[in-house]
């Protein structure tokens, strides 16, 4: 090595030894054998939500075009595997921080595919705008919980990590995605969302209450139940 790339690198092993992940310091991570651009201000994508793609997969397949949102979308690994593996779908992805749209809008030209991108918070930008399928991985860890400590996520955009609230449970964004879904969902659509390994009862019954049928959730590789959602009922999709 020269001076400069010896510094380079040992800059770079300095940053490894502090914790800061590995993906930040090369740039990319890898999700369903694609290569994404991440920075910090964005997410590193975790394998587990590619049961979230595959069972968002499944229901915009059963639609001729079907119109899918992805909220909260970070580096946009959602949409863009959505609009990958449905390319007749209409794909729209928002995000409340203008940075993290700039590399989801820059991981889409990197694949090649063509993803609406808004700017604001949850269904704001959707005005009256309604969907065959939402699905989202929101902020859900806990306010406080020691897991943000560990694991290079002090790193990470804390923002998309934990919804903030203090003494909460780490749900208020699930329901708030729960609570706006029936205004923005067509008769028979879909509303699917990650969450945290203990939270799949409360989610569950976030969607009784709000009146979805079909209410379920699905475990991931590890065996934990990670993802839920439910269908608004008055569809003849089935």
């Amino acid at each position: 090595l020269n001076p400069d790339q010896a510094a380079a690198f040992a800059a770079l092993v300095a940053r490894r030894e502090a914790g800061e992940p590995l993906a930040y310091l090369l740039g990319t991570a890898w999700f369903a054998d694609l290569e994404f651009k991440v920075t910090p201000d964005v997410l590193i994508p975790r394998p587990e939500t590619e049961l979230l793609v595959g069972l968002a997969v499944e229901r915009a397949q059963r639609h001729a075009v079907p119109r899918i949102v992805d909220l909260g979308t970070g580096s946009g690994i959602v949409p863009i595997l959505l609009a990958k593996r449905c390319p007749r779908g209409e794909v729209t992805a928002v995000d409340i921080s203008p940075a993290a749209l700039a590399v989801a809008q820059e991981n889409a030209v990197r694949h090649g595919v063509s993803v609406r991108f808004l700017s604001g918070s949850w269904y704001e930008p959707l005005c009256d705008e309604c969907f065959d399928l939402i699905v989202s991985n929101p902020p859900y860890v806990a306010e406080g919980d020691s897991h943000l400590m560990r694991d290079g996520l002090p790193f990470e955009p804390q923002g998309a990590l934990s919804d903030g609230v203090q003494g909460g449970d780490g749900t208020d964004c699930l329901r708030t995605i729960v609570a706006g879904a029936a205004a923005h969902l067509s008769p028979g659509g879909w509303l699917l969302m990650e969450h945290g390994y203990d939270q799949a009862s409360k989610v569950r019954a976030m969607l009784d209450r709000a009146g979805f049928s079909q209410v379920a959730s699905w475990r991931d590789e590890a065996g934990i139940e990670r993802v839920s959602g439910g269908r608004l009922v008055g569809s003849a999709v089935v």
